[in-house]
């Protein structure tokens, strides 16, 4: 009886230890105004094996759970690819968004991978896209792919608008 519970005690050691080592990053300011968005990172995590996801909708924050940086980082760049920005309180975990924009005056830019589940997803980007000087507007729309934004503008702008509310994407043609 005492070997099988010194059996036990070292495997909840052994357990506890190998959880304590886990690293984490919370993403904070990640756009998540309703339930659909918070499924879409879940369904934007599902391929990254190891990480496991906390959301919380009211405080915009994700926090990532995982063996290592390196698993983490995976689920931080999995999240980008999805169209959510964020910030990150880990020092070794980057949110990057390779955007495509150049810093250069357009008339059109054409953006792909926004996360535009709902109306307030869309009510959101409208009003990103807007803040940019020389935007006139935009035609995103709910479960868009893809939407145009017009006016006189700098592209790199309006993705710095859109990550300023935790979503991000790229340039299309």
């Amino acid at each position: 009886m005492k070997l099988k519970l010194a059996s036990l005690s070292f495997a909840l050691a052994v357990a506890f230890s190998a959880h304590a080592a886990d690293s984490t990053v919370k993403l904070s300011n990640v756009h998540l105004c309703c339930g659909s968005c918070v499924k879409g990172v879940d369904t934007a995590l599902t391929d990254v094996a190891g990480v496991k996801a906390v959301t919380d909708k009211d405080a915009g924050t994700v926090t990532l759970t995982a063996a290592d940086v390196a698993t983490l980082q995976k689920g931080a760049d999995a999240l980008v690819k999805a169209g959510y920005f964020g910030k990150s309180d880990n020092k070794d975990v980057k949110v990057m968004a390779k955007t495509g924009a150049k810093g250069a005056k357009v008339h059109s830019l054409e953006v792909t991978g926004v996360h535009l589940c709902c109306p307030k997803c869309v009510h959101a980007v409208d009003d990103a896209v807007k803040s940019v000087g020389g935007v006139t507007g935009d035609d995103a729309t709910k479960g868009a792919k893809t939407f145009t934004v017009k006016g006189d503008f700098t592209d790199k702008e309006v993705f710095t608008a859109l990550q300023k509310i935790g979503l991000t994407g790229t340039a299309g043609k």
